[in-house]
């Protein structure tokens, strides 16, 4: 609607710098375009639903989707977001892979007073209206905390190394949720030590070498893995699923896809944090849209919202009111 004539100025919400002109235009539809970091995962599909269903819900709003192939290509989706910003959409919903390839365009749109609502990972900049994510600290501790109940459970005794894979270095929600778990296993069994981290350029075959390079180095020490996300997941899951290791070794991961799911119940892996990326898509809509439309200003939105985290294990991945959680592609309202 920024690239039309605009028909009724109804509000403006006004916060620090920001300023965002809401409107109606009953014969036209609000323009949002929603960035993710990657299109060759899972999760970030998973995000698009969120969006798209909110837009099958929404007859003023018309979504636009964005993304380079990988999480990897940092550089291009940097590009996207000065090409998005020029473009003039409504509002831009976004998940910057670093900390800081999107703060300049974040800064770009909000100047242009476009309204910016953040996904999953914290930019640099606080330019933006609200910030939908996984408190990734607190996950990435309470996996932690599951992790050393299960090995109690399993009588192993609380020491030795656990190897750690991670999809790249930099990334603010990444290492929040390595730190959240580091802390907990030095807080609830200090003697275990967490490898340093292997980067693995968020590719699957990376991680499922580096997952046997950790073996090979630490076999008489090694308790079990931490990976980060779930193409890291992906690679670990095939690891202990060709070498038969998940009585041996206690593996865990973030995020849900197939291959990380059929891992949990054949026991590979133990257990999965699975994040909400649904309502990390939808949530992020709703925000700006509900500007755009003066039904809220940005002084309504906390700067982070909590979108929530589930643990899945061998015990409750096959329950039903899992389905839409594990898998929100079965959530689609539209075709």
């Amino acid at each position: 609607m920024k690239k039309r004539l605009l028909t009724a100025l109804l509000a403006t919400a006004m916060v620090g710098t920001m300023a965002f002109a809401a409107h109606a235009d009953d014969a036209e539809k609000f323009e949002v375009a929603v960035m993710v970091k990657g299109t060759d995962s899972d999760f970030w599909q998973q995000v698009l639903v969120g969006a798209l269903n909110y837009e099958f819900e929404n007859e003023d709003v018309h979504v636009t989707t964005y993304g380079p192939l990988s999480e990897s290509d940092t550089a291009e989706q940097t590009e996207l977001m000065d090409n998005i910003v020029t473009s003039g959409p409504d509002a831009i919903v976004v998940s910057p892979t670093l900390y800081d390839n999107l703060s300049a365009g974040i800064d770009a749109a909000t100047e242009a007073g476009i309204p910016v609502a953040i996904i999953d990972n914290k930019p640099s900049t606080d330019n933006y209206v609200a910030m939908f994510a996984t408190d990734a600290e607190s996950a990435g501790y309470e996996l932690g905390k599951k992790v050393v109940g299960e090995l109690e459970k399993r009588g192993v005794e609380l020491k030795g190394k656990f190897g750690l894979i991670s999809p790249m270095a930099g990334q603010d929600t990444v290492i929040k949720r390595e730190t959240g778990f580091i802390n907990a296993l030095a807080e609830l069994a200090p003697d275990i030590e967490v490898l340093e981290p292997i980067y693995t350029d968020n590719d699957i075959p990376k991680s499922l070498t580096a997952a046997e390079d950790i073996y090979t180095a630490n076999q008489d020490d090694l308790i079990g893995y931490f990976c980060s996300n779930n193409m890291t997941g992906d690679g670990l899951a095939q690891f202990m699923t060709q070498n038969d290791l998940g009585d041996k070794l206690v593996a865990v991961a973030f995020d849900s896809d197939a291959a990380e799911i059929d891992a949990v119940k054949s026991g590979a892996l133990y257990a999965i944090a699975v994040q909400s990326p649904y309502n990390m898509g939808y949530m992020g809509c709703e925000c700006v849209v509900s500007i755009l439309r003066g039904e809220k200003t940005a002084d309504d939105y906390e700067k982070f919202v909590d979108t929530g985290i589930n643990l899945v294990d061998g015990e409750n991945v096959n329950d039903p009111e899992m389905e839409g959680v594990l898998d929100p592609f079965t959530l689609k309202k539209y075709e």
